[in-house]
């Protein structure tokens, strides 16, 4: 059997892929980073005797998302994991346009084709979306990759149910992390002093939530008791809040 991880070389898509590794899946890795996912080839093909493919390319591009999914079609999938995303801290006056749209196209695009896709040609298996904790309540300062992780989770959500209700053999599991120490805050200009959840946890608790078809993944009791909060606040609540914390994170 056969698992795609997008954003494979690092943070939690590396994480997933060693953990599937682990459980004897073939996988077939996305990112950017060719260097990277030779490296974390050779180490999972030796440690766990298992094959790897590597695919270097940019999700951002809606075609690649098909020439991965052409490509690979045939082989026994049972497992997607749309890990691939980005953010950007900031005023959205200030933000760039281009690196908004192209978070627009991997955050949103790549995961909705790639799932779509998934869904069309297999007929048995699991998909594993990577939404947010910013994706419950509107993120000032952080507001394009909070409203990209809001449809990730809305979407994700909605599919499951459908395919529950055609008793189809597919079954979507949302992750939402809070803050985790990756990469992530240094390629969204973000300076972070609250604590950072540890990636193997994180990466830890999607799994054993996919394979127990949990709808909902949230990593951490902390971030549990913070989604309970944000569930009975109003909305103008939350806002001030998330406006000062995301603030604090502004480089």
């Amino acid at each position: 059997m056969y698992a795609i991880i997008t954003g494979a070389s690092s943070g939690i898509g590396k994480e997933i892929s060693t953990l599937l590794a682990a459980r004897k899946y073939n996988l077939i890795l996305v990112a950017r980073r060719k260097d990277r996912l030779e490296l974390l080839k050779s180490k999972l093909e030796k440690k766990y005797s298992i094959s790897v493919y590597i695919e270097v390319m940019d999700l951002n591009n809606a075609k690649n998302c098909f020439l991965l999914f052409e490509k690979y079609k045939a082989f026994p999938l049972s497992i997607l994991v749309n890990n691939a995303g980005f953010g950007k801290v900031g005023h959205f006056s200030d933000c760039s346009l281009q690196n908004e749209l192209d978070m627009i196209q991997t955050n949103i695009v790549a995961l909705h084709i790639l799932t779509k896709l998934f869904i069309k040609n297999v007929n048995r298996g699991n998909i594993l979306n990577v939404a947010s904790m910013a994706a419950y309540t509107p993120s000032p300062v952080l507001a394009t990759y909070g409203a990209t992780k809001s449809y990730v989770y809305s979407l994700s959500r909605a599919i499951n149910y459908e395919l529950k209700k055609q008793h189809k053999a597919i079954h979507i599991t949302t992750l939402c992390p809070g803050p985790v120490d990756t990469e992530f805050h240094a390629v969204a200009n973000a300076s972070m002093s609250m604590h950072l959840q540890d990636v193997k946890s994180c990466a830890k608790a999607a799994v054993d939530g996919m394979f127990h078809n949990k709808s909902v993944v949230i990593p951490g009791f902390s971030m549990r008791l913070l989604h309970i909060l944000i569930k009975i606040s109003p909305v103008s609540w939350a806002l001030p809040l998330e406006y000062l914390i995301q603030s604090s994170k502004k480089q």
